[in-house]
């Protein structure tokens, strides 16, 4: 089970990806990770940098073999950081999500620049969408791969 507090990252490899915001394009980044980012209530900088650093180092990309074993750092591959709350939709009751688990705006806005400002000194290019603003995310991704992370597990 999930702990309802914990910042939750999908993160999916990408052939390239973009976030627009009104028609306008706000990041875009060739071949590396998309991130969506959720932050919960009670979460703190050490969870935003444990999972920067996972994602900086998840070995999700292939060697000269076909292996996974690269990280989006090995293969100098861009990030785009978006955020989204709605990872921390709780169904278990009802049809309807409960975001009662994300964190408000302001704290959930600090965590998700913290985690972003973790990802700056990689050097990689890094995109990012527009907090709290209506996004539309255009990916194209790889493999497939897509990985579900989070900060804390409660088994």
């Amino acid at each position: 089970m999930i702990s309802s507090r914990t910042v939750r990252a999908v993160v999916q490899r990408v052939a390239e990806a973009s976030c627009r915001v009104g028609g306008e394009t706000v990041g875009a980044i060739g071949p590396g990770l998309v991130v969506l980012l959720g932050v919960g209530v009670g979460d703190t900088e050490t969870d935003a940098d444990y999972l920067a650093d996972k994602v900086l180092n998840l070995r999700v990309f292939p060697d000269e073999v076909g292996q996974n074993n690269r990280s989006v750092l090995d293969v100098s591959g861009g990030l785009l950081v978006v955020s989204q709350f709605t990872l921390l939709g709780d169904v278990r009751k009802g049809r309807r999500p409960s975001y009662s688990g994300a964190a408000p705006p302001e704290e959930a806005n600090r965590l998700y620049e913290r985690f972003v400002s973790r990802l700056r000194p990689s050097g990689l290019p890094l995109a990012t969408g527009v907090f709290r603003a209506s996004m539309d995310v255009v990916l194209v991704n790889q493999g497939p791969v897509t990985i579900l992370l989070d900060s804390r597990r409660v088994f």
